[in-house]
């Protein structure tokens, strides 16, 4: 199976950082992916509750389990909705054995918090909200966005064409996500949905609107506007008056709300497990809700009936919308979109003719996972704390498939494989797709000879050996177990993609399946032999955000970055790249990266000032440019200029073990990191008012503009 090739989908999924921004920080993008008419539901909160028998309760139990166990989360919980009566709902931690004394689970609280962020299912609330409006008239799906936000514009003509549907089905052409400020601790603050315009404002567009659907984060986030100025009221106020409401949802919030119930617990992901202050995203429509199991089973629930949204509408939703632009013929794999829907298939049920929606969400520390199959009224919910939502989602297919069982509608759930072929003469044409192919996260070379063999070599994983493929009379080129098949397929734009089809047995859950374009083949792009060496250069620098709040939870997130750095290195010893690009990104100029393959999610473009470099609009710093932190006299300042940007400080070699005190300002705070990456003191996080400089560490300052530091060395 070729590796590496299925990127998480979430809001919570870092960007991909660019090849330039190299280890600190492409360790973080590593590690950061209904017809039915039915009577009203019961409300959520005084929904009849009918047990599982104790079989189908010890089912779940032991599928949630082994989600938890391959995804390595702290808590879950999980909940089955049929025909408004919860049948299964139930929460389990699970700690290592060395904590599983009662006074640490008490100090967690990992039993009692039944709320968790449900990340990127966030977005099935806005596609309900728009969908809402569409209803009433409000909204024209296939409309402009410029009919409702007046103020949208790119730096690209082409924005003028991205309607109202194209946001829902992940096919706007937009890069991606861009959301400086999103994912905070603690914090509130809506900068990074206030601020999208501004940062749109300066961008291109990967592709044309409508081509292909590619997961997009901002585009949901431009959706939570329309809402907004269509509505004339704040997002979560509509979403309560019109969805939550009405489905008697009490227990769905936004992070900002008086919540009636604790968050469950968060945790470090080392071996310390310290608790960490709360997960609030400011892109509430895209990534920031909170619910219980119970409430998002309702809310699937009520997409089966009429409670909501009429039957229309939600027949609507779920469409294939994936089909139309540029998508592969042939099985569909895990994704196939709908409206909001990250898939309006999914197995064991489709090879059955039942549709199963899917929407999964990943925030950096919650992972959720909302099942619906509305012939039966049935919607499952899986929430944890840690873990992915891959792994939830799988483990809500056997909930829902048991469930089925119960009611005399027996699964065929027999592992599927790939089409009968046979080793065969392969067309002398193919020898000409050789070369590059490539997306945002991945890039390879691939060579197929006369005598039908393709070889592909990892460049972006280098560690990984090449794997040659052999001609079969499909089409396909396949591996010598026969578990995947590649194809090299000419699509309608006249690109050439890498399909891979296969199956993926996950022991005790499922079965994880592949049937998409992963690569397309990347034009030759010429650059002087000076364009290429200024970028060799940079290909090797390391930069650190500049434009992040004190809050932001990706000063933690390059720390957890570092913790996996010894399994990314092995992965990347020696990252290669494709001649005139740089990671995805073509090289347009010695001081300009532009993304425009027509396939890939959370693109970029990068323009590089001196020591700055802006990716997307966002500032970096390389850090062969910070200065040593100044610890002459026994005490110095830090002061936020008005930029407002973090400013970073390198340990001395002279100053390793002296111990920094810091006088705090109001609104900010301070990181201090080893030489391994890792975050050896905060004071947002953990109230850290002094630390010992580290051998090879940085120090960054973070807060309101004029923010004053003072600083105490000591030996």
């Amino acid at each position: 199976m070729i590796r590496g090739t299925r990127t998480p989908y979430g809001a919570g999924k870092e960007r991909n950082m660019n090849g330039i921004l190299n280890k600190r920080l492409a360790a973080l993008a590593l590690a950061l992916t209904m017809a039915v008419s039915l009577a009203v539901p019961a409300m959520a909160e005084d929904v009849k509750r009918d047990p599982a028998s104790e079989a189908r309760q010890k089912s779940a139990e032991t599928a949630v389990g082994y989600a938890m166990q391959y995804g390595n989360a702290l808590s879950a919980s999980w909940a089955l909705w049929e025909d408004g009566t919860f049948t299964l709902s139930q929460q389990n931690g699970n700690l290592p054995a060395s904590k599983k004394d009662a006074g640490h689970l008490e100090q967690l609280g990992i039993l009692g918090g039944t709320l968790y962020g449900i990340g990127s299912v966030s977005k099935m609330y806005t596609t309900a909200a728009v969908m809402k409006l569409v209803e009433s008239g409000k909204i024209n799906l296939d409309s402009p966005v410029t009919t409702y936000l007046k103020d949208f514009k790119m730096a690209d003509p082409r924005y003028t064409k991205i309607t109202v549907r194209m946001l829902l089905n992940h096919s706007s052409g937009l890069m991606g996500t861009s959301s400086t400020n999103a994912f905070l601790f603690d914090d509130t603050d809506q900068q990074a949905t206030n601020d999208l315009l501004k940062r749109l404002s300066t961008q291109k567009l990967k592709a044309d609107p409508g081509a292909f659907s590619a997961y997009c984060n901002d585009g949901f986030t431009l959706a939570q506007l329309v809402v907004e100025a269509v509505s004339g009221k704040d997002f979560m106020d509509y979403v309560r008056s019109v969805l939550l409401t009405p489905a008697g949802l009490k227990n769905t919030y936004a992070p900002e709300d008086e919540m009636a119930g604790a968050p469950a617990v968060t945790c470090t992901a080392d071996a310390a497990q310290r608790v960490l202050p709360k997960d609030t995203l400011g892109i509430v429509g895209t990534g920031g809700i909170y619910a219980s199991a119970e409430d998002l089973a309702a809310f699937g629930g009520a997409l089966t009936g009429t409670s909501i949204l009429s039957a229309k509408l939600t027949a609507a939703m779920a469409a294939p919308e994936y089909d139309r632009g540029i998508w592969p013929d042939g099985p569909l794999g895990m994704v196939s979109y709908g409206l909001g829907w990250d898939a309006v298939q999914f197995a064991p049920f489709a090879q059955n003719g039942i549709q199963c929606l899917v929407k999964g969400g990943d925030t950096l520390r919650y992972h959720a996972a909302l099942l619906v199959l509305p012939k039966y009224h049935m919607a499952a919910a899986v929430l944890t704390s840690g873990g992915v939502s891959t792994y939830n989602e799988l483990a809500a297919a056997r909930m829902l498939a048991d469930a089925l069982k119960d009611r005399g509608v027996t699964l065929n759930e027999t592992t599927p494989t790939l089409p009968t072929a046979t080793a065969a003469a392969m067309p002398a044409k193919l020898t000409q797709e050789s070369g590059y192919y490539g997306t945002t996260t991945q890039q390879m070379k691939v060579t197929v000879t006369a005598d039908g063999k393709l070889t592909v070599h990892q460049m972006s994983m280098s560690g990984i050996l090449d794997q040659t493929l052999t001609y079969y009379s499909d089409g396909s080129f396949r591996d010598t177990s026969n578990s995947a098949a590649v194809k090299l397929v000419k699509e309608s734009n006249g690109s050439t993609y890498f399909y891979q089809q296969s199956y993926a047995p996950v022991p005790g859950l499922g079965v994880v399946s592949t049937s998409d374009y992963l690569l397309v083949k990347m034009p030759e792009n010429p650059i002087t032999t000076e364009t290429q060496a200024a970028w060799d250069a940079l290909a090797s620098t390391s930069a650190v955000p500049l434009g992040e709040k004190y809050s932001s939870q990706i000063y933690l997130a390059l720390s957890d970055a570092a913790a996996s750095a010894a399994v990314t290195s092995a992965l990347t010893p020696d990252v290669e790249y494709v001649p005139g690009y740089i990671g995805g990104e073509r090289i347009v100029s010695p001081k300009e990266l532009v993304y425009d393959l027509p396939i890939g999610r959370d693109a970029g473009s990068v323009i590089v000032d001196g020591s700055l470099m802006w990716v997307n609009g966002a500032p970096y710093q390389t850090e062969g440019s910070l200065k040593n932190i100044s610890t002459k006299n026994g005490g110095s300042y830090a002061t936020i200029q008005s930029t407002g940007y973090a400013r970073w400080f390198k340990a001395g070699d002279g100053d390793t073990g002296k111990t920094m005190t810091v006088a705090m300002p109001k609104n900010a705070g301070f990181y201090v990191y080893d030489g391994t990456g890792k975050i050896t003191a905060s004071s947002y996080l953990w109230g850290d008012t002094s630390a010992k400089l580290p051998e090879g560490g940085l120090i960054v300052f973070s807060g309101d503009s004029g923010a004053r530091f003072q600083l105490k060395f000591t030996a």
